[in-house]
């Protein structure tokens, strides 16, 4: 059976978001009651689970851990959206407008916008303030959109929800997770997963008709995009927000927790075997995802 072209892709893609989409201002009721008892982020995926800090929290410290690290999840996953979607309008500026393709780029830029309205209400509905990103890394962040162009985009944009996709995924029916926040995570993980097919799609046809000595740069500096995550997904001010006397160290405590590692490890198993699939699993990156704990 031959591979379908990019445009079969997309003609793919489209048809399934016609069938299956959503618009959560209106499909999410956001009046519906918090239950006290109940987490925002499944507690054994939290990133001190079973440390010695885990052990001394009672159970509304550990509650207010999990809204505090569910909220940093979401604020991330607003400002990467962003980054996507000024990615793909820059895409489309240089595409054919009958394409499938543009067609499907304009389509997920709608729905990542929703996704980030989305974010922002639970943000708002569970009470908590959005986890502010420092000015200088905003300076940076605002600079990648015009640097984002062909295989750079789609890995980007794989890089961002794969992980967080498949770590969704282990959260979604989890009985111990708020209803509200169940919803939300089936509503993006329904979504994300056509987002995912066509940055995959897009990477392995690039990939496939790229010189050798840049798929080699790319596949060895790929690995910096997990000391990034890691960064992001133990960040200090979660720790300080919930009365930590020192944020640096629960930090510290996070990244070395053993069972916080066996997470990021099913996580991004996925994406592991996608980069060896298609060339992109470089010595430099693999030692560097073994160094944080993403692969054994």
């Amino acid at each position: 059976m031959s591979e379908l072209s990019r445009d079969e892709v997309s003609n793919r893609l489209l048809k399934g978001s016609v069938k299956r989409s959503y618009i959560p201002v209106v499909d999410i009721d956001w009046e519906a009651p918090l239950d006290e008892d109940k987490f925002f982020v499944a507690p054994k995926t939290l990133s001190l689970y079973g440390t010695d800090l885990w052990l001394r929290m009672d159970r509304r410290q550990r509650i207010e851990l999990s809204r505090q690290e569910f909220v940093n999840m979401l604020s991330t996953a607003i400002w990467f959206e962003n980054i996507v979607n000024q990615g793909l309008l820059r895409h489309v500026m240089h595409t054919d407008p009958r394409s499938s393709e543009t067609h499907y780029s304009l389509t997920e830029l709608g729905d990542e916008t929703r996704h980030m309205v989305m974010f922002g209400k639970a943000i708002k509905r569970v009470g908590a303030k959005p986890v502010r990103v420092p000015l200088a890394q905003r300076v940076v962040l605002n600079m990648i959109p015009l640097f984002l162009r062909g295989s750079g985009l789609w890995l980007f944009a794989l890089l961002g929800e794969d992980i967080t996709d498949e770590l969704q995924r282990q959260m979604a029916e989890d009985p111990e997770i708020q209803p509200l926040v169940q919803r939300v995570l089936r509503v993006h993980i329904i979504e994300e997963a056509r987002h995912i097919s066509f940055a995959r799609d897009g990477i392995r046809k690039r990939v496939a008709a790229m010189p050798r000595w840049r798929r080699v740069v790319l596949a060895n500096v790929l690995g910096l995009h997990g000391i990034v995550n890691q960064q992001a997904f133990t960040n200090p001010v979660v720790y300080r927000r919930i009365g930590l006397p020192d944020p640096k160290a629960a930090q510290r405590a996070a990244m070395a927790n053993e069972n916080f590692r066996l997470v990021q490890r099913r996580c991004f198993a996925g994406m592991a075997e996608f980069f060896e699939e298609v060339g992109l699993m470089g010595r430099l990156s693999k030692a560097i995802w073994k160094k944080i704990g993403y692969l054994d």
